[in-house]
Order: structure tokens, then sequence, then C-alpha cells
């Protein structure tokens, strides 16, 4: 399989879960499909300063709930909560169904593998030196205690004449192992010389069952 699989469906029978939730009869499973799609680039686009990482739906019968992570709550919230009412009215009409918004705090942004591509993608459409931007958001990430980090840049770098993919690893990032807590995101930069698509791994210590802990007392 070579490293082409994607590292967050490759483990969602192991310790990862869908980013929709819910069970479509065979004349409705297109229709909602294109639904979560329309969902998740609405509130993408409307909310690009808002640091989002994911975007998880599920449905339950003429209801859909939307749980938005992101490392600015604040910013999709709004003053007195009247951009996340917007945001709720704007999907109710896209849908035609009745829609619940939540919001999920993400604590650590500089170690989650979404919010770390983004980032270097925006530092890229900003003109910053490529290698800085992936070294620097990797020496972020480890001093915060992650076990690896991977980034990949593919593209014109520096404004190049040709294309080339460029990468820089630290840690372990083992993704063959199913039980390894690994974090995948992708951003692309919009520059003047043409996109480039940006790839994070982010390998996390896992976390000790209670069960576990018990054993070692």
């Amino acid at each position: 399989m070579g490293q082409k699989v994607n590292p967050v469906s490759f483990r969602i029978a192991v310790d990862k879960d869908w980013r929709s939730r819910w069970f479509g009869r065979k004349d409705e499973f297109g229709k909602s499909l294109i639904e979560d799609i329309a969902i998740r680039e609405k509130i993408k686009r409307g909310l690009e300063n808002a640091a989002i990482s994911e975007i998880v739906i599920e449905r339950y019968a003429n209801r859909v709930r939307v749980n938005i992570s992101s490392a600015r709550p604040g910013v999709i919230i709004g003053r007195k909560g009247q951009d996340i009412e917007r945001i709720r009215t704007e999907l109710t009409k896209l849908t035609d169904k009745e829609i619940y918004v939540e919001i999920h705090e993400v604590k650590d942004p500089d170690t989650n593998a979404q919010l770390v591509a983004e980032n270097v993608a925006l530092q890229l459409e900003r003109r910053v030196s490529f290698r800085r931007a992936m070294k620097r958001a990797m020496k972020i990430a480890m001093d915060m205690g992650v076990d690896g980090i991977k980034i990949r840049a593919a593209g014109r770098l520096g404004g190049s004449e040709l294309a080339r993919v460029e990468w820089y690893k630290e840690g372990k990032i083992p993704l063959h192992t199913l039980r390894a807590n690994v974090e995948y995101g992708f951003a692309e930069a919009s520059t003047t010389a043409g996109r480039i698509g940006i790839k994070v791994w982010i390998c996390k210590p896992k976390a000790e069952s209670p069960d576990s802990v018990k054993g070692k007392r």
C-alpha cells in the first residue's frame, strides 16, 4: 500500500471514528452525502479565521447535529451568540432540516495535524520561506510533547520554475502500526506561483486506559 492510504480511514476500525455518523437507505444515501459535503464547505468558507480542525455530522431522522472542533470557538459563537445562530439558520435553509450546532474547543492547536497544515499554508501565502515555516511548526509540536511529526510540501516551492516535493521529519511516525495514535491533516496554499499542497502527520503519545493503569498498581 505504500504511504498512499489516508491514516485516519486506515484506523477507523481500531481507534478512529467516522466523521459522518448516520445510516441512510439506498435511495437517500447520495442526497445525504451531497448534503454533508455542502455543510462542510459552507462552514469552512464562512469561518475561514476560526481555525476549524474537524466537522463531525450526525443524523437522527429529520434532525442534523453538526459538531465543530475549533481552536477559536469565540469567533464561531460571536457576540451574544449571533454568529452561531446565523450559521444554524443558513444550514437549515441549505438542508431543509432541523440543525443543531455544537462547538468543541481544541486545547492544543500546535499539536493538531489539520491546524498545523493550515497554519503552514497560511504562512506560505504570506510569502514566508517554506523551510522556515515547516521547521518552526515541527519545533513547536515537538516542544509540546508529541512523539513525532512529518510535514510534506509539494508544488512550486519558493516560486521555482519546476514543481517539487520537500519533506521534513522528526521523532517517530509509525504509519503501519494501527494502534499508533497518528493524526493526519491536509491544506492547500494559494500562492502567486500556483497551489502548494501541505500534508502533516503527527504521532501523539497513546493515552493509557483505566484498566492498564489499575494493572500497574
